[in-house]
């Protein structure tokens, strides 16, 4: 009986193959943008005839937490100027707030059968 010692000789070492492998390359991740960011929106309060400034002051004071200082100052804009900007907000805020100013009820100082509703409000995307 002949052993594989005997046919590579006494001397030669018997070493175990090592499989054959490709080098290992680093995975490269395609380059993808990130999410894009949903712009902010604007929820702008609109002028009407029935509303006293106190009442828009009260208004954005508990709505939205403004001060009474910046309340007035949207009351006199929004009285001069038809609308004024009164939070800039993500999309679901600004609907949330839009459907409080609108539910927010009548001027408990205005007389006018016409005056008895809250006042209207929009949103639009500040870009």
């Amino acid at each position: 009986m002949i052993y594989s010692a005997d046919i590579r000789g006494a001397t030669a070492p018997v070493t175990p193959r090592q499989p054959r492998v490709a080098p290992q390359q680093p995975r490269v991740q395609p380059l993808a943008a990130p999410p894009a960011l949903e712009p902010p929106w604007h929820v702008i309060l609109l002028d009407d005839d029935w509303h006293t400034f106190e009442y828009v002051i009260e208004m954005l004071q508990v709505i939205f937490g403004h001060p009474r200082q910046l309340g007035r100052r949207m009351a006199e804009e929004v009285d001069q100027r038809g609308r004024v900007i009164v939070a800039t907000v993500h999309k679901e805020l600004a609907e949330l707030r839009q459907q409080q100013i609108e539910g927010y009820g009548p001027d408990p100082k205005e007389t006018n059968p016409q005056g008895q509703v809250s006042m209207k409000a929009l949103i639009e995307c500040s870009e």
